[in-house]
């Protein structure tokens, strides 16, 4: 039998300065599963992406996360981890000290939760470097931490291998799979086409703001 829906996207629009940015989206993602989302710079995605968050409102239609309607009900999503673009912390302070004061903010997690997600994308909780000093690799490593550390039901991730060497990736790829074993609803956007079908259930292909196209991976050999 079917489940309902875990994130419902209804004639999603959305109009900057007089300029259709989204048109018409529709989307139904269940939780257990992985979204991939592929399209060219300037296609729509980290837009989406931004809307499903509730990070800007839609000019119509409506955003459901686990049954709240975003903008009326709540802000945002009860329980989202992001990682849209470049990650943003604290140049002055450690990563863990980083993840720490975000942390604080809802009250969720101890330290050590922190850094056993620290562990899970390769870095060494124990590192005195402040952030200044990290890799454009260790950044994107501790974005993805802060994503994932208080366990949330929804994960989005915009390009989240961008500067990730060959180990860091196959890390990567490791760990989705393992937070979908997990039953997280999990939607990535990626320019890597084999990495994206290898992480997939279902991938969506936008263009000019609109999804022009979709298709199963499930039960396919990756």
């Amino acid at each position: 039998m079917a489940t309902s829906a875990y994130l419902k996207v209804e004639h999603l629009s959305k109009t900057i300065k007089n300029q259709p940015i989204l048109k018409d989206i529709h989307l139904s993602l269940h939780k257990g599963s992985i979204y991939g989302f592929r399209g060219k710079n300037g296609s729509g995605k980290t837009m989406l992406f931004r809307a499903l968050c509730g990070l800007i409102m839609p000019t119509e239609g409506t955003v459901e996360v686990g049954g709240v309607v975003l903008g009326k009900e709540l802000s945002f999503p009860p329980s989202v981890g992001v990682l849209i673009e470049y990650p943003g912390f604290l140049n002055s302070y450690t990563g863990f000290k980083n993840l720490q004061m975000l942390a604080r903010l809802n009250q969720m997690i101890d330290d050590e939760r922190i850094r056993e997600s620290i562990r899970l994308v390769g870095l060494d909780p124990n590192d005195k470097r402040k952030y200044r000093k990290y890799s454009l690799g260790m950044k994107q490593r501790l974005g993805i931490a802060q994503a994932i550390m208080e366990e949330p039901d929804l994960i989005i991730l915009d390009e989240p291998t961008n500067a990730l060497d060959s180990d860091g990736i196959e890390e990567f790829k490791t760990l989705l799979l393992d937070l979908k074993a997990r039953d997280k609803c999990i939607l990535i956007a990626s320019h890597d086409k084999e990495e994206l079908e290898f992480l997939s259930d279902e991938i969506f292909l936008m263009e000019n703001g609109k999804i022009i196209d979709h298709y199963h991976l499930m039960g396919e050999e990756a």
